[in-house]
C-alpha cells in the first residue's frame, strides 16, 4: 500500500477534522446549481474528514441548498452583481474570509479562481473556452472574447490547483492538450440523474401507426446557442415532414439573441405555415421530465459538451435518442444512440429515418440507454467527489 492510500484509509481522528470552503460565487444556474444541491443534500462530511462546510454564493443559489447542521451559508451582496463584482470579491475578499473562518481546503466548482487561497480543488465544467472551433461560431462578439478570456483564466486556475475534477474523459483530454504541464491530482467524476427522469422504455410502434392527428413527436431541449444547431434540426425534420412522415418537433430552451434570430429564420424558411415545428422558449428544469414523457424520441444536436446533463436526463426517460456524434456525446451515450453529424442536416435526416423506420432498434437502443443512465448516480458522484477532496486535503 502506498503512502497516499494509507493516509486516506486510516480512521481520521475527530481532532484532525478539517473545514471545507466552497466558492460557488459564479454558480448561478443549470447543472452547476443542480450539482451543489444534490451533493450537499447527500453528504455526511465527517465520513471524509470534514466537520464543517462553508459555502459562499449568491442569494438564489444558497436558497436552493438544503439546510444541514454542518453547513454554513455565507452571503455577500456582490455575489448577486455582475462578473466584475464577484471577481472583485473573489480576488480581494475570499482569501482573507476563508482563512479567518479556518478553511483547510477550498473547493471551486466554477472552474475559476483568482483568490490566491491554497490549497484548492477545482472542477472543469465548461468546454467552450477550450474549443477554439466552437468559440469561432460566435464570430466577432463579446461572448467570443469572454470565452477566450475564460480559457486563459481557467488554464491558470487548473495549473495552480491541487486537484481538478473532470466530468468526462473527452473533456479531460481537451484540457490537457491545452495545458501540457498540468501537475494537479486528476479524477473523472460524472454527474448524476434525478430519479424523476427515470421511466421504463415504452412500447415502440411502427411509423404507420402515426398520422397527422397523432404524430410521432420529436423533442429537443437545450439552450439556443451557435453550437446547439437547432436550425439544422429544423431543416432535417422538415425534410421528413415533406416526405409525408407524420412528425412534429418541439424545441425548448433559453436563447442567445443572435442564435434565436437564426432559429426563427430557419423556422420561417422551412415551416412557414407552422405545420410541424414549435419553439416554446425557456422551460423550468423541474418540468423537463414531463415534456419528455409526452414525446416519442429525443434529438440532441450539440457539437460541444463537457458532459451533457440534458442528454443523460433524456437517456433516463427510456426514449430513443438521435444524438450528435461530436464532443463527449459518444462517451456518454455509448452504443445506444442513432448518431449524426450536427453540422449536416442530411446526416440528421438519415439518422432520424433509421430511428423512425425501425421500431425494433428503437426498443433495443432506448433500453440500452436507460440502463446506462442508471450508472449516473448522485450518490456515487457525492462519494467520489468527497473522497477526492479528502485525498487533496490529507495527502
Amino acid at each position: 500500500m502506498d503512502k497516499e492510500a494509507s493516509v486516506l484509509d486510516k480512521t481520521i481522528d475527530s481532532s484532525d477534522m478539517k473545514v471545507l470552503g466552497i466558492d460557488a460565487s459564479n454558480i448561478r444556474a443549470g447543472g452547476g446549481v443542480t450539482h451543489l444541491v444534490e451533493v450537499l443534500k447527500r453528504v455526511d462530511p465527517k465520513v471524509y474528514g470534514f466537520h464543517r462546510i462553508i459555502i459562499w454564493s449568491n442569494r438564489e443559489t444558497l436558497q436552493k441548498i438544503n439546510e444541514r447542521d454542518f453547513l454554513i451559508k455565507e452571503y455577500d451582496s456582490r455575489l448577486d452583481g455582475s462578473l466584475v463584482d464577484y471577481v472583485y470579491w473573489q480576488r480581494f475578499v475570499l482569501k482573507k474570509t476563508a482563512s479567518t473562518m479556518g478553511c483547510d481546503l477550498l473547493f471551486v466548482p466554477g472552474g475559476m479562481d483568482v483568490s490566491g487561497f491554497k490549497p484548492f480543488v477545482t472542477m472543469h465544467r465548461n468546454l467552450l473556452p477550450f474549443e477554439l472551433t466552437e468559440i469561432f461560431r460566435y464570430k466577432l462578439s463579446f461572448r467570443a472574447l469572454k470565452f477566450l478570456v475564460l480559457g486563459f483564466v481557467q488554464s491558470l486556475t487548473f495549473k495552480r490547483s491541487k486537484g481538478v475534477i473532470f466530468l468526462t474523459e473527452y473533456a479531460q483530454n481537451v484540457v490537457k492538450r491545452r495545458i501540457s504541464d498540468l501537475s494537479a491530482h486528476e479524477v473523472i467524476i460524472p454527474h448524476g440523474v434525478d430519479k424523476r427522469f427515470f421511466k421504463q422504455p415504452k412500447i415502440q410502434y411502427r411509423i404507420d401507426s402515426y398520422n397527422a392527428q397523432k404524430p410521432f413527436k420529436l423533442i429537443y431541449i437545450s439552450t439556443v446557442e451557435p453550437y446547439k444547431h437547432q436550425w439544422n434540426v429544423v431543416d432535417a425534420v422538415m425534410r421528413l415532414f415533406n416526405r409525408g412522415i407524420p412528425v412534429t418537433l418541439d424545441l425548448y430552451g433559453s436563447s442567445y439573441k443572435t442564435s434565436l434570430k437564426k432559429l426563427q429564420l430557419a423556422i420561417n424558411k422551412f415551416d412557414p405555415t407552422s405545420s410541424c415545428v414549435r419553439y416554446h422558449g425557456n422551460i423550468q428544469h423541474d418540468n423537463i421530465h414531463e415534456k419528455y414523457f409526452e414525446s416519442d424520441a429525443i434529438i440532441f444536436a450539440s457539437s460541444c459538451e463537457t458532459f451533457g446533463q440534458i442528454l443523460v436526463e433524456g437517456m433516463a426517460t427510456g426514449l430513443p435518442i438521435a444524438c450528435s456524434n461530436m464532443s463527449a456525446m459518444p462517451e456518454i451515450l455509448q452504443d445506444a444512440g442513432f448518431y449524426f453529424n450536427p453540422l449536416d442536416p442530411s446526416s440528421l435526416e438519415s439518422s432520424l429515418t433509421m430511428l423512425i423506420n425501425h421500431p425494433e432498434l428503437r426498443i433495443k437502443r432506448s433500453s440500452r440507454s436507460y440502463q446506462i443512465a442508471k450508472n449516473f448516480s448522485w450518490k456515487r458522484c457525492t462519494d467520489e467527489t468527497f473522497k477526492f477532496l479528502q485525498k487533496c486535503t490529507y495527502s
